[in-house]
């Protein structure tokens, strides 16, 4: 391969072959070879002398210039003794129209950063982060562990753009930047995600951690993002390697753990719950990429040396729509940035304004889940203000349930549980009113059926309230799960005999139609339950003419 590139340039195979040898196979140098000894080369030719002999000018020179640039200024060689091959063209001059701002034009523009800026401010050490002083304080249990070299397996339960994913790699951070022999330089960090990652990921993982626990003393970090989408089994797979401390589990979920995860992880992990973020953490995270020259807002957006000016109401604006998310927050900032870019002139300054912050976000980030935490405390938040009969708060979180993507039909089924179960006897025609505005529900859907699930909502609220019927049925639901009555058989009384064996064997026997004698003692209850109380009616309810009246 060497001997064909010399030939390529014009030697011949000899000298190729020759230079080689004396070079050790290196292309480079056998042509610093074939340099110093070209005239020798030549008078060789007929005499067969190979000593070396200096000249001044090589005839292969042009040819080598072409493969080689000298580290050296290579010797200046008249025109007309050069090679035909080694002429170069000249420059094309500038035309007198091409002024330089036209050539500055025809510059490419600044790149632009791949990553969001959510990305970009993520913080890199744990006193970056913003809002969960909870957790890391410089006395808390998590700092404390990490300053010790005792890192303990975690969940970090919280809301999306809480930080959850900072902490993880911040930790790590920590950790190799810490002073301390016993900390840096003992962990390596893996991030996984439930969303892409497998079992087969996981268990490469937990191979690799353990090689490196056993050959270098080493423990791994494993970082498993969205880990409540792990099935049982999945999760079973990292309690081994916890157990024997190869790898330290930070996992990450924004479902609650106690529905999400098994209770073999939850006991080998301590649950750290991040707080939402407050409308002041949000501004200071604002504030912050717009300030940071490096990673910031400005980074890659507009010319160079261009100024890049975002107004106090777009900061307060979108703290106060972004629902604790620093995510959602921070790359709306980024969308109103560029519609701001795009619709302004080149040589201008750059100004974000609040118009560019409501065409980026859209609508009001609303943090719910129709199958998370979210959904279930919304629920419970409407049906504890509509039992405490405060119709302003059933109607707000009427609203946000609605506003967040509910079903209405979900929320119209939970009004037919609460008509029965809070208002029940007081008010018979709750159920009635339940019942019809699902049907409203079903027939027009959203939006239309919203209207009628707050007439619902407030009629309900504003009703007699009666638990009597629902908890007589808890006591009677006690009783039969507990076997009070020892769940004994129906009386032969109450029994049904379609048929003559029946009749034989005493089934119906001395029960007395009722309505032909409603005074006629009888009892319903089995013999063990007899006298036995579950519903305790209020003394405003009374038997009289017509049935039964509920004066409350």
């Amino acid at each position: 391969m060497a001997k064909q590139q010399l030939i390529g340039m014009g030697f011949p195979e000899d000298l190729a072959h020759q230079a080689l040898i004396s070079a050790g196979d290196d292309v480079a140098k056998a042509t610093e070879w074939i340099l110093s000894n070209s005239n020798g080369h030549r008078a060789s030719q007929d005499s067969g002398d190979t000593s070396p002999i200096s000249s001044s000018v090589s005839p292969f020179q042009p040819k080598i210039n072409r493969f080689f640039q000298s580290q050296s200024k290579p010797p200046k060689i008249h025109r007309d003794e050069r090679d035909e091959e080694t002429l170069e063209f000249p420059k094309r001059p500038k035309l007198a129209e091409q002024s330089e701002e036209e050539e500055k034009k025809k510059e490419p523009p600044p790149a632009i950063p791949h990553e969001p800026l959510s990305e970009r401010m993520r913080p890199r050490i744990l006193d970056e982060v913003i809002g969960q002083d909870h957790l890391l304080a410089p006395n808390s249990l998590l700092k404390s562990a990490i300053d010790c070299g005792r890192i303990p397996s975690i969940i970090l339960w919280g809301p999306p753009g809480t930080g959850k994913t900072s902490i993880a790699r911040a930790i790590l951070n920590s950790c190799l930047s810490s002073s301390s022999p016993s900390v840096s330089g003992v962990y390596r960090f893996v991030s996984l995600s439930a969303v892409t990652a497998g079992v087969k990921d996981v268990r490469e993982a937990v191979d690799e951690a353990k090689k490196l626990k056993k050959l270098l003393k080493k423990r791994t970090i494993l970082f498993m993002d969205e880990v409540h989408r792990f099935n049982k089994a999945q999760q079973d797979s990292f309690l081994p390697v916890i157990e024997d401390g190869s790898v330290v589990f930070i996992g990450a979920t924004t479902e609650n753990p106690s529905f999400h995860l098994i209770t073999p992880l939850l006991s080998r992990c301590r649950v750290l719950t991040l707080n939402p973020l407050e409308h002041h953490h949000i501004t200071s995270l604002l504030r912050r990429a717009v300030s940071d020259p490096i990673k910031g807002l400005a980074c890659g957006l507009g010319p160079q040396g261009s100024k890049l000016e975002v107004n106090d109401d777009v900061i307060e604006f979108l703290s106060s729509q972004c629902d604790g998310d620093a995510r959602v927050a921070l790359n709306a900032l980024e969308n109103a940035a560029v519609a701001a870019f795009s619709k302004s002139r080149p040589s201008m300054d750059l100004l974000v304004t609040v118009d560019d912050a409501k065409e980026a976000l859209q609508c009001k980030h609303l943090a719910y889940d129709k199958a998370g935490d979210e959904h279930y405390n919304l629920i419970s938040a409407l049906h504890k203000s509509m039992r405490g009969g405060d119709a302003d708060a059933s109607i707000y979180w009427l609203a946000r349930m609605l506003e967040g993507g509910e079903n209405p039909l979900y929320v119209a089924r939970r009004l037919v549980r609460f008509a029965s179960e809070d208002v029940g006897l007081a008010d018979p025609t709750a159920l009635c009113q339940a019942v019809a505005c699902y049907q409203a529900c079903h027939f027009l859907g959203m939006p239309e059926c919203n209207v009628n699930l707050a007439q619902c909502v407030v009629y309900l609220t504003l009703a007699p309230k009666s638990v009597t019927v629902y908890r007589a049925l808890g006591e009677a639901t006690r009783a039969v799960r507990e076997s009070v009555g020892r769940n004994e058989g129906v009386p032969l009384h109450l029994r049904n005999a379609p048929t003559k064996l029946m009749k034989d064997l005493g089934y119906g026997k001395e029960y007395v139609y009722t309505p032909d004698d409603p005074d006629a003692p009888q009892t319903f209850l089995p013999p063990s339950l007899l006298g036995y109380k579950f519903l305790n009616l209020p003394w405003s309810c009374m038997r009289g003419e017509g049935g039964w009246h509920f004066n409350s």
